[in-house]
This record gives C-alpha cells, structure tokens and sequence, in this order.
C-alpha cells in the first residue's frame, strides 16, 4: 500500500487572520478559497485547510521542513513581529535557536494557539 498526506484541516477561529500568518510567515502564495475553507497549499502538494470553528480550539502541532534561505526569511520575519518563539516544543528555551541534527528549528504559536515549527534538517 501506498499513502500520502493530502491535506488536513486546521480548525481556527478565522481562518483568513490564521491562514494570512501562515503564508505570511513562510512566504507562501495566498490562501485560496474552497468552499467553507481557505486552502494554504505547500509545495510537496500537501494543503492546510483552515475552517472557522467555534472556540475552544485544541492546539495542534505543525511542523514545516525550510530550507536554509527560507528559515532565515521566515525568522526574520518571526522577529519583526516582535513574535515569541522557543527552542522547544515545551517552551522552555525562549529566544533560542535548536541546533539539533546540524540544523536549525524554532518553535512558535499561530494566533489560535497551535505550535508551528521550521526546522532545516530532519
């Protein structure tokens, strides 16, 4: 058997102020709409659907691969945000970079609360 991811949703409670931060962030095409959903497709041909959803919303964790130029892009903008970030999944390490494999991963919140991660090595 073979399977790929295609997509997942992302609950949110906008999805165009959540959605925008993603593409903001990684430097990604706008997100298009589908229906009830903004769709944010990345290049490996997967796609984030964000859909409105009425709070509570359970964090989630998404972890985004980046080359070394996007990381550097994408932290750049991470800091003009003035956005917190951390080393650690477990927020722990504030304002630091993981170096783990030799390559370099951050962690920071999207404004519903779910953990994004760069990171440059596997």
């Amino acid at each position: 058997m073979s399977a790929q991811l295609n997509h997942t949703i992302v609950w949110c409670r906008n999805k165009q102020i959540s959605a925008s931060f993603l593409v903001e962030i990684l430097g990604l095409p706008a997100p298009e709409p589908f229906g009830p959903m903004l769709i944010v497709k990345l290049e490996n041909g997967v796609s984030l659907d964000y859909y409105d959803n009425d709070p509570p919303i359970a964090s989630q964790h998404y972890a985004f691969l980046v080359s070394d130029d996007d990381f550097d892009a994408a932290f750049a903008r991470l800091q003009a945000r003035q956005q917190a970030w951390w080393a650690d999944p477990c927020k722990q390490q504030p304002q630091q970079i993981n170096d783990y494999g030799g390559g370099r991963r951050v962690y920071f919140d999207d404004p519903d609360g779910h953990l994004l991660e760069i990171f440059t090595r596997e």
